[in-house]
C-alpha cells in the first residue's frame, strides 16, 4: 500500500465512531466492557490519544470497521531470525520522533498510564512517573487498583506486537521507523498483566481479549497499526479480525 493510500485508509476512519483461535468463545472471560466512559472507539480515535478502547457499535460503525480490515494486505509470517527488543530503540523511549506525546519529557510508559488510568498519583515532585491509578482494563473488563509496588499487574500491550511486526517485514524497516511503532500511543493499551503475558507475539487468530464485547475494536485498533505502518497481516489474521466485525 503506498503512504497516500494509507493516509486514505486512515482517513476513512478518522471522523466514525472475540473468539479464541479455533472461532468459539471461551468459556470465561465473558465480561462487560469496563465501566469507564472515558473510553473511546478506536473509530473516533484514530490516532491513539484518547484514553482506551471502547467497544464498536451500532451496524454503520460495523461496516466502517469491515471495509478498514479489509483493505488490510495478507501474507504469511516470515522468520523471527534476528528479532530483539533493543531493534526498536531502548524501552518507552521519549524521542522517537514523528508519533504523538513525542519529546514531552515524559517516558513513553507513563504517558500510556495518564492517558489511561484515573485517580493519578504520581512521585513526589514529578508530574510524569506515576506511582498509583486506577485501570478499567477494556482486556478483561476488569478494575485494577495498581501501584508500582507491582508493576506488572499492568503492562503496557503492543497490539501489534514487535516480533509480528519484525516477521511481517520491520526487519527491512529504518531504525526510527521501528522506534515510531515501539512508541506509537496508537500501537500501545495499558492493560492488565496476564492478560498481556498470555497474548505474548500473537496475532488475532491466535489471541484475542478476553472480553468478547471490545473485540471488535481490538481488530480495528490492530487494522489501524497495520495501515499507518504499511504492514501486512496474515490471511487468518485478516479472517479472525473481519469475523470480530461481523464480516
Amino acid at each position: 500500500m503506498t503512504g497516500v493510500a494509507a493516509c486514505a485508509a486512515i482517513t476513512l476512519v478518522a471522523g466514525c465512531e472475540g473468539l479464541d483461535s479455533s472461532g468459539t468463545a471461551p468459556e470465561s472471560g465473558a465480561a462487560a466492557p469496563a465501566p469507564d466512559g472515558r473510553f473511546v472507539s478506536p473509530l473516533k480515535n484514530p490516532d491513539g490519544t484518547k484514553p482506551g478502547l471502547a467497544p464498536v457499535t451500532g451496524a454503520t460503525d460495523d461496516a466502517t470497521a469491515r471495509k478498514l480490515i479489509e483493505s488490510l494486505r495478507t501474507k504469511g509470517r516470515g522468520p523471527r531470525t534476528g528479532y530483539d527488543r533493543d531493534e526498536f530503540g531502548y524501552a518507552w523511549m521519549d524521542t522517537a520522533d514523528g508519533v504523538p506525546l513525542a519529546r514531552n519529557g515524559c517516558d513513553t510508559r507513563n504517558d500510556l498510564l495518564k492517558r489511561d488510568g484515573q485517580s493519578l498519583r504520581f512521585r513526589s515532585g514529578s508530574t510524569c512517573v506515576v506511582i498509583a491509578m486506577t485501570l478499567h482494563d477494556p482486556y478483561t473488563g476488569t478494575t485494577i487498583q495498581w501501584r508500582k509496588q507491582k508493576a506488572t499487574e499492568v503492562q503496557i500491550d503492543h497490539v501489534v506486537p514487535l516480533s509480528y511486526s519484525w516477521q511481517m517485514g520491520s526487519s527491512r524497516w529504518s531504525e526510527d521507523k521501528r522506534e515510531q511503532l515501539a512508541n506509537d500511543p496508537l500501537n500501545l493499551i495499558p492493560a492488565e498483566g496476564r492478560a498481556n503475558s498470555a497474548k505474548s507475539d500473537s496475532g488475532p487468530a491466535s489471541w484475542l481479549p478476553p472480553n468478547k464485547q471490545i473485540r471488535c475494536a481490538y481488530a480495528v485498533r490492530f487494522a489501524q497499526v497495520a495501515v499507518k505502518y504499511e504492514m501486512s497481516v496474515t490471511a487468518a489474521d485478516k479472517q479472525m479480525m473481519l469475523r470480530q466485525c461481523g464480516g
